[in-house]
């Protein structure tokens, strides 16, 4: 029998405990079971494995990059301040709950798929790496309160799979004022705010025209490209807060600041300068290097996850990425983007002189590319119940709430909250703060105070969907009233699966761009 219990250790302590072997097994059965061929079986399952190799060796370069960084805003303001970026704080935390995301994660997605059966929240979550973040996050805040791993697994695997049929109802009104029909959902961990930059909208851009009677510059078109946006973001942000780093301590500490890890670190104001640059880029390429390793798992699992779901629930609606309102108001994205990055910019300001100070909370930095997709996609929410001044101001709001949210959710992620990077979109602000201070009434109260906020949150979109949804309630009924109807109608949908259709464009309309790649 020694054998026995030899290959159960084994199989326990050196498989099923490794998050990379793990994800590669559970890709596999899900390929087994839409009876793929065997080549495609062991491709999918290595391809898997190496991408989740990658994101750990991406989330060592991002904590290279970012600790020259921390040291600095430290040293310049006295506070501690932090960059919102997903895919480096779930980098860092695979290291340590790889295996328990994984459970996480597949467990959620299982209840979701019941939920969507079972209720009249017929939503089908397709956005996998927000799925992966998410369950990062609840195994987080689960696992540093104390939780016992059991609880975070079933606890944690129950909430997420409410929260992947609850926010696309809670968010459906206004996405099918921006589609023009339910064919396709958001699914995406940015909803509080794209809810709050439709209710805005409603408020203040009644009259408004829509952003799209607008001709916008093509010189700002490069920040489409996620990779090229991520590392200016950095470069900027390094750049700035090395100067300031400069003035404030003098050349021979700032040099300093370079030279961990063995290196010499800076030989002059140039040079200073110029490893600044180079952190910043660095960190893009760290970034870049977490997203193809999130992409190639994703790759794998996605499509198994969908042949399962068209499967379980027939007649679903898709929730898909924040890009797929992009088309619907390209020149609300740009609007969006700017306006939500003078949101972050204005709640830093508060943070430093009000905040901070007073309750110790961090400083959050505004980065190009959490405000570029949550503010974007809150700007095409805006526009379509408040037009320019929806757009605007709706992303506005967006651009706050994704700065004060990641300052209150650091206080429940414990040592992480020192990693200077945490997590970016709203829903994972308020949900994870929520549910994290929950965490820590005990191994029991912890558990029932979790499960009554799940269930809150279930019977409220329940209720939301039959009373509110299903009735067709338009968020924008009263400002059609106002002003003449649109011209043509929205374009079609993209990147819907073709299983579930797309929306018929008009004839002879033209065909719109793809939206662009989808990162935080």
């Amino acid at each position: 029998m020694d054998w026995l219990v030899s290959s159960a250790e084994f199989l326990v302590n050196e498989i099923l405990s490794q998050p990379a072997y793990l994800i590669g097994l559970i890709t596999a059965a899900g390929l087994i079971a839409l009876r793929k061929p065997a080549g495609q079986i062991v491709g999918g399952a290595i391809k898997a494995t190496l991408g989740f190799l990658l994101i750990g060796a991406g989330a060592t370069l991002v904590v290279g990059a970012l600790a020259p960084l921390g040291e600095m805003i430290q040293g310049a303001t006295g506070a501690h301040g932090v960059i919102p970026t997903n895919e480096a704080i779930v980098g860092i935390a695979q290291e340590r709950y790889g295996a328990r995301v994984a459970w996480l994660m597949i467990l959620g997605f299982a209840v979701s798929l019941l939920l969507a059966r079972f209720t009249p929240l017929r939503y089908v979550f397709l956005t996998g790496h927000h799925m992966l973040f998410m369950a990062t996050l609840l195994t987080m805040v689960l696992a540093i309160a104390g939780q016992a791993s059991w609880a975070v697994v079933l606890v944690g695997g129950v909430l997420l799979g409410i929260l992947l049929v609850a926010m696309p109802a809670f968010a459906h009104p206004w996405t099918k004022r921006v589609t023009g029909d339910d064919s396709v959902a958001i699914g995406h961990f940015g909803t509080a705010g794209y809810i709050a930059a439709g209710a805005t909208g409603q408020l203040v851009g009644r009259r408004s025209r829509s952003t799209e009677e607008m001709n916008l510059p093509e010189g700002l078109r490069f920040l489409r490209d996620s990779m090229v946006a991520t590392a200016l973001s950095m470069v900027l942000i390094y750049l700035i807060m090395s100067l300031v780093f400069l003035g404030k301590v003098g050349e021979e500490a700032a040099f300093k600041a370079f030279g961990e890890n063995g290196a010499a670190g800076a030989s002059g104001v140039g040079d200073y300068v110029m490893h600044s640059v180079m952190q910043g880029l660095q960190f893009g390429i760290a970034v870049a290097v977490i997203l193809f390793g999130v992409r190639t798992i994703l790759g794998e699992l996605v499509p198994a996850f969908q042949g399962i779901a068209r499967k379980l629930v027939p007649g679903a609606v898709p929730s898909l990425d924040a890009p797929i309102v992009f088309p619907y108001a390209q020149n609300a994205v740009l609007i969006g983007f700017l306006s939500s990055f003078t949101g972050g910019l204005v709640s830093l300001g508060l943070l430093a002189w009000i905040f901070h100070p007073a309750f110790g909370l961090a400083l959050v930095l505004p980065g190009l590319v959490p405000h570029f997709f949550t503010g974007g996609a809150a700007g095409v929410y805006g526009n379509a119940t408040g037009g320019r001044r929806g757009a605007a101001l709706g992303a506005f709001v967006n651009g706050v709430l994704i700065t004060f949210l990641p300052a209150l959710l650091l206080e429940v992620l414990g040592a992480f909250g020192e990693e200077n990077t945490t997590f970016g979109d709203t829903d994972f602000g308020w949900f994870g703060t929520l549910i994290g201070y929950a965490a820590k009434a005990g191994e029991v109260g912890g558990v029932v105070l979790m499960l009554l906020i799940g269930a809150a949150v279930l019977l409220g979109a329940v209720v939301f969907q039959k009373r509110v949804v299903d009735t067709g309630w338009d968020p924008g009924a009263h400002r059609d009233a106002l002003l003449p109807p649109r011209k043509t109608p929205p374009p079609a949908a993209v990147g819907a699966p073709a299983s579930y259709g797309k929306i018929a464009p008009p004839r002879g309309a033209p065909k719109p761009p793809p939206p662009p790649e989808r990162q935080s």
